[in-house]
């Protein structure tokens, strides 16, 4: 009985978080959420450097960014992540981007953080935009505090950073991130 209720549990939490993630699009639907995304992009992107100025070098030499102003991730078990973002090339917004996460294993709770993801060449910056840039479990990511960016370097041509977590995660889980675009 109990594992036919681990098996319930888990398909359940599947289909919840695999429901989610489809029923999401990479752009807000309003010109209302439209701009809102693009103003917390905008206000993300001061407080980051507000924060850790040696992310100036992220900045002002990469291809391109991703800006995630707010990742939502929830586990029982089986766990998700989503999130809309604005996509930045040499500093200019050219779009909006999405990310969605799925993992199994050992986890529960949930959290909410901001994520950007720099992109050190224009190769690396166009598997993204075309839709071939995924993570997997290995990728990891740098904890935004003063002075993180410093010692901070690009790992297969991305180097990734979070900061504002709030919430409580357990986690000890295999999963990875993928990603959407869409032009302005």
């Amino acid at each position: 009985m109990t594992n036919m209720r681990f098996t319930l549990t888990w398909l359940m939490s599947a289909i919840l978080v695999l429901g989610l993630a489809l029923g999401c699009s990479t752009a807000p639907k309003s010109e209302e959420g439209k701009t809102e995304l693009k103003d917390e992009a905008a206000e993300s992107i001061k407080l980051i450097q507000a924060r850790d100025p040696s992310l100036k070098k992220f900045f002002d030499t990469a291809a391109g960014y991703a800006v995630f102003p707010s990742v939502g991730k929830a586990a029982i078990g089986v766990g998700g992540a989503w999130g809309r973002g604005v996509l930045y090339e040499k500093g200019q917004p050219v779009g909006y981007c999405e990310l969605t996460q799925a993992s199994i294993g050992l986890q529960l709770g949930g959290q909410a953080y901001s994520e950007i993801i720099f992109f050190e060449t224009d190769r690396h910056l166009q598997d993204f935009k075309s839709g071939n840039f995924a993570f997997s479990a290995q990728a990891t990511a740098v904890a935004l505090k003063s002075g993180a960016g410093a010692n901070a370097k690009y790992s297969d041509g991305v180097a990734v950073f979070t900061f504002g977590e709030a919430g409580l995660m357990y986690e000890a889980s295999i999963g990875g991130q993928k990603f959407n675009f869409k032009p302005f």
